[in-house]
């Protein structure tokens, strides 16, 4: 027989999962219909795979029959193709939104903007008044200096 541990278990693996695809703003869409994105698979457009990996998983939860697609393409540094989501909202409208350059929140919040609904207002004021922000907020971007500046 094992020996009891002399400490206390932390969280399971599983409630640790599920405390993450239930934090608050929960994504509950209405509005939505299908998502459709389109990445790089490695290398470049990191708040797009920084999106699917943090915020995918939550509006999946949250949004069963939503149908969503994610393309993960091979690029090479000579190409120069920018990172797309296509929003496809129930009344039958479409956008595409540009995620280059934007953090994982940005796109996130850009996505509940287009297609939450009027609670989304509501929550983003309700945490307005408090003095918090909706979403952790992206840091600024600082112009580039140096080498960064000169190279593309």
């Amino acid at each position: 027989m094992p020996r009891k541990p002399k400490t206390i278990p932390g969280p399971s693996r599983l409630s640790v999962i599920l405390a993450r695809l239930t934090q608050e703003p929960r994504p509950h869409l209405p509005n939505l219909k299908s998502l459709r994105l389109v990445y790089a698979y490695r290398n470049d457009h990191f708040g797009a795979r920084h999106f699917v990996k943090e915020d995918l998983p939550r509006i999946r939860y949250a949004n069963p029959t939503v149908d969503i697609q994610v393309d993960k393409k091979l690029k090479t540094k000579e190409e120069t193709w920018k990172p797309e989501m296509v929003v496809e909202l129930k009344n039958g409208t479409t956008h595409k939104l540009n995620l280059d350059g934007k953090w994982s929140t940005a796109i996130f919040h850009e996505l509940m903007d287009l297609s939450a609904g009027p609670w989304w207002q509501k929550y983003k004021k309700e945490r307005a008044a408090s003095g918090e922000p909706a979403v952790p907020s992206p840091p600024p971007q600082q112009p580039k200096t140096g080498a960064a500046a000169v190279l593309p």
